[in-house]
């Protein structure tokens, strides 16, 4: 992806995140040069990868295959293990109208996915197999709103604006909007977007990116060349 492009969705991202009530933390607006200065107090913010995220899945079809994230706050994997302390993460999305997040599970996270506002979210639903890979003919069990609700394979849950979905390690699932844009809400067990998203396909999670102009503000993909350590 050109970095002159992630600038431009960065900015309608932040249009509408404001529009649905959400301002996002003081250093989503840091710039790189803020960002390096304030690296040694800001450790937590870089470790916890949060931050802006946005991924075309290394496809170069963002418009068709891509999503823009924001990782509001991180737990800790040490916390996890440990069964204490904190455990948990947040994040803001936006799935634009037909935007295909491709199929994929989790081996660790547990994540309730929230439509925050906007259009309809469709959620694509397999289960797996006794290994943990999808299976074409298994279903499962999901819960919405607190509600148990059994899927089919290839099931496809329709949230309107404040409902959701609980998907545990091993639900398999794909998501886009249909007849707009929608702002996600997803709170979760710690996360870890490095080695804890399995695709059904072989593809990236994250874009390779074409400088062609400065960013404006890192993604959490920049931290590890452009922070110092």
């Amino acid at each position: 992806m050109k970095r002159s492009r992630i600038n431009e969705i960065m900015a309608a991202a932040d249009d509408m995140i404001r529009h649905y009530g959400f301002v996002l933390p003081p250093f989503a607006n840091w710039t790189p040069d803020e960002f390096k200065s304030r690296a040694p107090t800001a450790r937590r913010v870089i470790e916890g990868r949060c931050g802006w995220d946005i991924t075309d899945y290394g496809q170069g079809r963002y418009d068709q295959m891509g999503l823009f994230l924001f990782t509001l706050r991180n737990g800790s994997l040490a916390d996890l293990q440990r069964g204490g302390g904190m455990c948990y993460a947040e994040k803001l999305l936006i799935s634009r109208q037909d935007q295909l997040s491709p199929m994929h599970t989790h081996f660790l996270k547990a994540e309730d996915i929230i439509n925050r506002g906007g259009a309809t979210l469709v959620v694509e639903l397999y289960g797996s197999d006794d290994k943990g890979a999808w299976a074409e003919d298994k279903g499962g069990l999901v819960r919405c709103d607190g509600i148990d609700v059994p899927y089919k394979p290839g099931q496809k849950l329709k949230l309107a604006p404040g409902e959701s979905v609980t998907l545990m390690p091993g639900d398999w699932h794909a998501f886009w909007g249909e007849g707009g844009d929608v702002l996600i809400g997803e709170v979760s067990t710690v996360n870890d977007d490095v080695t804890d998203n399995i695709f059904r396909e072989p593809i990236g999670r994250f874009a390779e990116i074409d400088e062609d102009v400065a960013p404006t503000h890192l993604l959490v993909s920049d931290y590890d060349t452009w922070l110092p350590r």
